[in-house]
């Protein structure tokens, strides 16, 4: 009896691994059919063996399902892992004994979606940052929970009921847990929907709890002062894109990502792959003094740039621009030296290499910036006596003037800004001659209404010709624009008016030369009058010619718009109206005239010099023309504050010595030591 026993429990197992094995070949063989799906051949030792049958994983991606997605039936919501379940590509599950490991499976936990028991393990488990969870977890939860609906709650609460109490008791555990970290949340403050706390409502409620009020922040046009300067305005290609393209723009100039190279950020130039390598060449700057809320700070120059600069210096006075370029090899980031150079090609017409000459100068004194240095905060001074900090104004009013050349007149607006902003009171270059210049070629009209407002009262600026004639014309200007109301444009005509023949009165002598610069024939009854005929223009002061020949050179094309000229005429006929009646204010405008332009002030001849304009120029005055001027220090301020001074050097020329004097020419270091040390030898020797 035990071995029929034996042997009819063996045909029973043999029976049913056949009827196991048929029923999966069969499976096997209709999803073969259903899907058309060929077999792969792999080659194996020299012959191609098609594969197995597909497992349930490929089956899956064949439909375009993923995993958890299926079609939920009645039970289907109760979640249970089985010990056949995608045996291929979970691996054994088990452990030793037959038992399943610790967190493998969370049985009786009623989901609709398996993978939403990795969230609640993270939710568990996961970090805690400060008190609470990170915004994934909890933003991924929520839209789990928004996107479920009315069906997932519905369903979830029939799942709870078919549950059993193990499962009830492991789902209300859960619950509780995330209960807790909800509480934990309110007591440390309040999330925001992103879950990320916002400073400023943070701010605002503390003051809100200590009881304080404060009144709302003032609109950010009132907080930006006047010199204000910002950043993104000084890159050239920011205007550029704006009216070519991003594309026209920078073309070729995009780097490729194998050739990109990450050198130090700076705001005035953007350094060049050409460019030398780029090493400190003992340029630094130091803060002075801090006081009323304003920072002075002032360049140094260490050993090795003094005696670089004093080789520069000798370099000059030798009259050869191939010495400097001699220099430039050793020291590469000489600042005088490249600025000095930059007017030498310039003079050539190699604007290219002038422009990037004076860009690389910029951008070593950039790099020597103190950390508390500021371009845009218009509180950073920069004293114009020091011979160290001149170079920077130069580097910058060069700088502006390419920009102006180039088409940028915003870009160049911003730098004016900059310049005038280093030294407002003084302003040794003179910006102010320029400035009203450059907005109306960048039509920002509000911005240069807005300085004269702010600055007429201490500053005066109506008694310089160029802002006389430059404010009234960005009204008129401003009131051909047709998106403004009605009675803002009447308002402005109505200003511009006024203003302009507070102008003509003030300087009659600049209407003739401005006719003529824009073509225009005047008519015959304002060219024979005593007020606006060739006498005016004669009996005005010296340094009154400079300034409206300095205005008219640089500003007169601006005003030959047919609609420009008409409103000109309108006004100048009401001029000659008050002129014949006798009005009491062109008699006080013509003694102003002689009491305040006696003579012009020396920022005023500088900033001459620099604008090379052809007339202003040639209305210097004589102890003007005649002093040598250097193009790397143009009329340097007669109260300066050296430093350190330039070591004595013999001239050969008070010896006697032609030789000497030779080879000064050839060698701009060359002295009278090293002449007796080196060159005697070797000239005397038999």
């Amino acid at each position: 009896m035990p071995l029929l026993a034996e042997r009819k429990f063996r045909r029973t197992a043999a029976r049913r691994r056949q009827s196991s094995g048929s029923r999966q070949r069969a499976v096997s063989a209709q999803a073969r059919r259903s899907f058309s799906f060929r077999l792969f051949l792999l080659p194996v030792s020299g012959r191609q063996r098609p594969l197995g049958p597909m497992s349930r994983r490929a089956l899956r991606r064949l439909r375009g399902e993923q995993r958890g997605q299926e079609p939920l039936g009645p039970g289907a919501l109760q979640f249970a892992l089985h010990d056949d379940d995608d045996a291929e590509e979970e691996g054994p599950k088990r452990g030793t004994g037959g038992r399943r490991p610790r967190g493998a499976g969370k049985e009786g936990v009623c989901v609709n979606n398996r993978f939403e028991l990795i969230n609640i393990e993270d939710l568990e488990e996961g970090p805690v940052l400060n008190g609470e969870r990170p915004e994934c977890l909890l933003t991924g939860n929520r839209r789990r929970s928004q996107s479920g609906g009315a069906d997932a709650k519905k369903a979830g609460e029939m799942a709870g009921k078919a549950a059993p109490p193990e499962q009830s008791n492991i789902s209300g555990k859960l619950r509780k847990k995330k209960k807790k970290q909800k509480n934990k949340k309110n007591t440390t403050g309040e999330i925001l929907e992103n879950g990320l706390e916002d400073i400023d409502r943070l701010l605002e409620r503390i003051e809100d709890a200590s009881g304080l009020s404060r009144p709302g922040p003032p609109p950010l046009s009132s907080k930006k002062h006047v010199l204000y300067v910002e950043h993104r305005h000084l890159n050239p290609d920011t205007e550029l894109k704006r009216y070519f393209g991003a594309r026209a723009v920078l073309g070729e100039q995009r780097p490729r990502q194998r050739q990109r190279v990450y050198p130090k950020c700076t705001w005035l130039t953007t350094p060049k792959s050409t460019w030398p390598r780029y090493t400190k060449p003992g340029l630094s700057m130091r803060l002075l003094e801090s006081k009323r809320g304003l920072s002075f700070f002032a360049f140094e120059h260490s050993e090795e740039y003094q005696q670089t600069q004093h080789k520069f210096l000798a370099a000059v006075e030798s009259m050869e621009p191939n010495n400097i370029v001699v220099l430039l090899q050793t020291s590469p980031y000489h600042v005088d030296s490249l600025l000095q150079l930059s007017d030498a090609c310039r003079f050539q017409e190699d604007q290219e290499m002038a422009r990037d000459l004076v860009e690389r100068a910029l951008y070593s004194m950039e790099c020597a910036f103190h950390p508390l240095f500021s371009l845009t905060s218009g509180t950073c001074r920069l004293d114009y006596r020091r011979p160290e900090n001149r170079s920077f104004y130069l580097a910058l009013y060069k700088q502006m003037s390419f920009l102006e050349k180039r088409g940028c007149p915003r870009t160049a607006l911003e730098f004016c800004k900059l310049i005038l902003s280093l030294e407002p009171d003084e302003d040794p270059l003179c910006m102010l001659l320029l400035i009203d210049h450059l907005a109306l070629r960048a039509r920002s009209y509000d911005y240069l209404m807005r300085l004269f407002q702010e600055w007429e009262a201490h500053r005066n600026l109506s008694q310089l010709p160029n802002f006389a004639f430059s404010v009234p014309l960005a009204y008129f200007l401003l009131s051909q624009q047709a998106d403004l109301p009605e009675q803002e444009l009447s308002s402005a005509r109505e200003q511009a008016s006024l203003l302009i023949r507070q102008a003509l009165t003030m300087f009659p002598g600049a209407l003739l030369p401005l006719l003529e610069y824009c073509s225009v024939r005047p008519d015959a009854a304002v060219a024979t009058h005593s007020f606006f005929g060739p006498d005016a223009e004669i009996s005005q002061p010296p340094a009154l010619s400079q300034l409206v020949s300095l205005y008219l050179g640089r500003s007169h094309f601006l005003w030959k718009e047919p609609a420009t000229m008409s409103w000109l005429e309108e006004n100048v006929r009401e001029v000659l109206r008050a002129v014949d009646s006798g009005d009491p204010a062109v008699e006080a405008c013509e003694s102003r005239r002689k009491v305040l332009y006696q003579r012009a002030p020396r920022n005023i001849h500088r900033h001459v010099v620099l604008s090379e304009v052809k007339e202003a120029v040639a209305a210097l005055p004589p102890d003007v023309t005649t002093q040598s001027v250097m193009g790397f220090d143009p009329l340097p301020p007669l109260d300066t504050i050296y430093s350190y001074v330039r070591p004595e050097r013999l001239s050969p020329v008070s010896h006697g010595n032609t030789i000497a004097l030779f080879f000064r020419s050839l060698l701009p270091n060359y002295t009278m030591e090293a002449s007796k040390e080196n060159l005697a030898p070797c000239l005397f020797q038999p």
